[in-house]
């Protein structure tokens, strides 16, 4: 009799989800992370999680807490030495939910969206993401599920012999193994290798991994599912696949050139490393602040010309619906192309045959606008809460919004306020961006009447 009800019960949660998601996709965004967020800090607050035995701090344990689900890697505490292996494994499940939890809601999100802003936009949407009934979760949410499994169990199969190799013992192997490889394509940040990965910043075994697996992970699931059906044809992919890929491209071989040549020289980074391993020490850092936050260098040391560069890396992000952070590199790429187009005097915003509607322009300014406001605010905040220099602070508040984890070294050393602000900004740089974007757009309307029109002077 129970099994018999399964279907019924399975079709009512499914169409509850349907309805939630399409008529509150900001509340459901922050209801699940939210929730997630509270069991993982009642877990990390338990002795068990800590090495020692003792409670952890709530602050520590819900900043630990935060930055796993919300897969930044920003610690207050070294992961390796003060979780015991039950925490280790609450922050392990928390990034994985979190990684899983953000390109599940967010493609949700974007069936929602394309579910309410009219007919002819939702024709499009069909041909783009070739789905607009609310009705595929289920299936939608089984690829995320499967994709992400799949490249988490190769990145696993390729790091754990590497471990071995470095004389650890095949449980040890298995669980940084396993770890590593989660953190890496949910772009999480955490490392439960004692010591850290600066040991291994000559180690192309461990390097290339965090380079291809990084980027996969911020690809964006709709990308990589978009790509891997029309891998053959490459002319037939989406609009967003194309802009996203290219500009990850563009971002990351610019960024690998760059930050090479502003440490190549830098005896407390790059300077005392052989030629080999400054070229891999450039390809991570090149990707790792699209959102992975690994670091195989002491980020503390870097040269201020790449902090700075870092920070623009860092805020702009990964791709839409993937486990990345920041504004999104499909935001930056419609931004430019709108300015080209207003340079050359174009009347409309075009892109491989397409046309960029005006409402996108607006929603990327809206993102681009509100993600400037919440690192403003923050980095005001806690310029007031400590004697810290702006840099340092900066970098760190960018990293937090971008759910990035790249850190100076300053976040243990801040006071509590501090570390709640981080924390608050956190959250709102994962669920933020993702659901004032759905907001925005399910606000769109037709007016039969509209007023004059008249151009205010600029600039």
């Amino acid at each position: 009799m129970a099994t018999e009800s399964l279907p019924g019960a399975i079709r009512v949660s499914r169409d509850w989800l349907d309805r939630i998601a399409r008529n509150s996709p900001a509340r459901l965004a922050l209801l699940v992370f939210a929730g997630i967020i509270a069991v993982e800090t009642v877990l990390l607050s338990l002795p068990a999680a800590t090495a020692s035995g003792e409670r952890a701090p709530f602050v520590d344990a819900l900043f630990t807490a935060t930055s796993a689900v919300c897969v930044t890697g920003l610690v207050t505490v070294d992961t390796a030495t003060y979780w015991s292996g039950f925490g280790q494994a609450v922050i392990l499940v928390g990034i994985q939910i979190g990684g899983l939890g953000v390109m599940t809601l967010a493609s949700i999100l974007g069936l929602a969206v394309s579910r309410r802003i009219g007919l002819t936009q939702r024709m499009l949407t069909a041909v783009e993401t070739k789905t607009t009934r609310l009705g595929e979760v289920g299936s939608l949410i089984r690829a995320v599920i499967i994709a992400s499994l799949v490249v988490e169990g190769i990145l696993t199969l390729v790091l754990v012999p590497r471990f071995l190799v470095h004389g650890e013992t095949f449980g040890q192997a298995v669980w940084h193994g396993l770890f590593m490889a989660l953190s890496i394509f949910n772009n999480a940040g955490f490392v439960v290798i004692n010591g850290g990965l600066t040991q291994f910043v000559g180690d192309w075994w461990l390097g290339l991994p965090i380079v291809i697996g990084t980027f996969i992970g911020a690809i964006g699931f709709p990308v990589i599912l978009n790509v891997s059906r029309l891998w053959r044809t490459p002319g037939k992919w989406s609009l967003h696949a194309k802009l996203t890929v290219l500009t990850s491209a563009l971002l990351a071989a610019g960024s690998t050139v760059a930050i090479g040549l502003f440490e190549w020289t830098n005896p407390d980074t790059f300077g005392r490393l052989t030629f080999g391993d400054k070229i891999l020490a450039s390809l991570v850092h090149g990707m790792t602040p699209r959102s992975s936050g690994l670091s195989t260098v002491d980020v503390g040391q870097m040269r201020e010309s790449t902090w700075f560069l870092t920070d623009a890396l860092m805020f702009v992000g990964g791709g839409s619906a993937s486990t990345a952070g920041g504004i999104k590199v499909s935001t930056l790429a419609v931004l430019v192309l709108a300015i080209v187009a207003e340079a050359r005097g174009d009347r409309d915003i075009e892109a491989y045959g397409r046309r960029i509607g005006s409402s996108t322009v607006r929603l990327a300014v809206s993102v681009a606008f509100i993600g400037s406001t919440l690192v403003g605010v923050a980095t005001l905040l806690l310029l007031m809460l400590t004697d810290m220099r702006l840099d340092v602070i900066l970098f760190e508040v960018i990293s937090a919004f971008a759910t990035c984890g790249l850190s100076t070294g300053i976040t243990p050393e801040l006071p509590d306020g501090a570390k709640y602000v981080l924390t608050g900004l956190m959250f709102a740089g994962r669920t933020g961006t993702m659901t004032v974007a759905a907001a925005l757009a399910l606000r769109e309307r037709r007016r039969v009447i509209r007023m004059p029109n008249e151009r205010p002077i600029i600039g």
